[in-house]
C-alpha cells in the first residue's frame, strides 16, 4: 500500500480516451494508436487525471482484444507515465466472454467489471451472473483492483449480493462508477445521481463513487456527482462534444475543465499517487524512477 496521504476532500479523476464504439474517421481527435494513446495519457496525467481507463484498436482502427496489444499498452503506459492503468473487460458488446475474461492477463492495476446486463442502443450489453462471478474472483486472485461499473440502480443490489457472498476485492475497497445517459441505462440526471449514491450506503463502509455522464449527460453529471461527494470520469470514449456545436479538441481538454470544476468544489484532483492509496492499490505498481 502507498504510504501517500490522501486528503479529506479530493477528487479522483479518470480518462476514457478512446471505448470501442466511436470511429476514427469520424472523430479524426480520438487516439486509436499506441502512440496516440500515450501522448493523451500523458496530456490527460498533466491536467488532473489519475486513471486512465484503456479500450484498444487494431491496425484497422478497430476496437480490439488482441492480448499482445494489450499487454504492450500496460507496459508503454506503466513506463511513461504514473497513471493508475484501467483495462476495460467490457470491450465491444459482441466480445466473447473468454475475450473478456483474458483481459486481465495484461496484468493492468485495475480493470472494469460492469454488475449486469443492459440494453447498449440497438445492442445488448451482456454480462451473465457467473461471469461477474468469474470476472471479480479473477481479479482479486491476481492483485487487480475493479471498478465496479453500474449501468442501472438495481446492479448496486447485485454488487451487495456479489461481495456478500463472495467477498470483498484485492484491496479491500470498493469502488463503483455509475455510467448515465446510455440508450436503455439510467438516465444523466440529478434525480438518478441522488437515488445511486443513496444506495452507496448498503455497500461495504467507505465504498466510493464516481460518474460518467455520456453525451450531453457530461455536465449535469459532472455537477451532481461533485456535490454528492463523488468523483469524475471523463473522456472521448463519452462524449466527443464539448459544448453544443463545439467537438471535443482533445482529452486533455476534457480533463482540464473536470479538473478546474473540482477545483472550485473545494476537492482539487487527487495525484495518482493518492489516488492509489484510496483505492488499495500496491505500492510496488508505482512507476519507479
Amino acid at each position: 500500500m502507498s504510504s501517500a496521504t490522501v486528503p479529506s476532500a479530493g477528487t479522483l479523476i479518470t480518462v476514457a480516451p478512446t471505448g470501442a464504439e466511436v470511429a476514427k474517421a469520424d472523430v479524426p481527435a480520438l487516439p486509436v494508436t499506441l502512440d496516440e494513446l500515450v501522448a493523451t495519457a500523458k496530456e490527460c496525467e498533466a491536467v488532473g487525471a489519475a486513471v486512465i481507463h484503456v479500450h484498444v484498436r487494431g491496425a484497422d482502427t478497430k476496437p480490439t482484444l488482441d492480448p499482445g496489444l494489450l499487454r504492450e499498452t500496460v507496459v508503454a503506459l506503466r513506463e511513461q507515465t504514473g497513471l493508475i492503468v484501467q483495462l476495460s473487460t467490457g470491450g465491444a458488446v459482441t466480445d466473447a466472454e473468454d475475450a473478456r475474461l483474458a483481459v486481465l492477463d495484461a496484468g493492468p492495476d485495475m480493470a472494469s467489471c460492469t454488475m449486469g446486463t443492459v440494453n447498449f442502443g440497438e445492442d445488448v450489453f451482456m454480462n451473465r451472473p457467473a461471469f461477474i462471478v468469474e470476472l471479480h474472483k479473477r481479479m482479486r486472485d491476481r492483485g487487480i483492483v475493479p471498478e465496479y461499473e453500474i449501468f442501472d440502480l438495481g446492479q448496486l443490489t447485485s454488487l451487495a449480493r456479489l461481495l456478500d457472498k463472495h467477498g470483498l476485492p484485492a484491496g479491500g475497497h470498493v469502488h463503483v462508477d455509475f455510467v448515465m445517459g446510455v440508450p436503455g441505462g439510467m438516465p444523466g440526471t440529478t434525480e438518478a445521481l441522488v437515488a445511486c449514491a443513496s444506495a452507496v450506503r448498503d455497500l461495504p463502509p467507505g465504498t466510493t463513487f464516481a460518474a460518467t455522464g455520456i453525451g450531453r449527460a457530461t455536465l449535469p453529471v459532472l455537477l451532481a456527482s461533485l456535490s454528492a461527494g463523488g468523483h469524475l470520469r471523463v473522456g472521448m470514449e463519452d462524449t466527443v462534444t464539448y459544448a453544443k456545436g463545439q467537438p471535443v479538441e482533445s482529452n486533455a481538454q476534457l480533463v482540464a475543465r473536470a479538473s478546474a470544476f473540482a477545483r472550485l468544489a473545494q476537492r482539487p484532483p487527487y495525484s495518482a499517487e493518492q489516488a492509489r492509496a484510496l483505492l488499495g492499490i500496491g505500492a510496488t505498481m508505482i512507476k519507479k524512477g
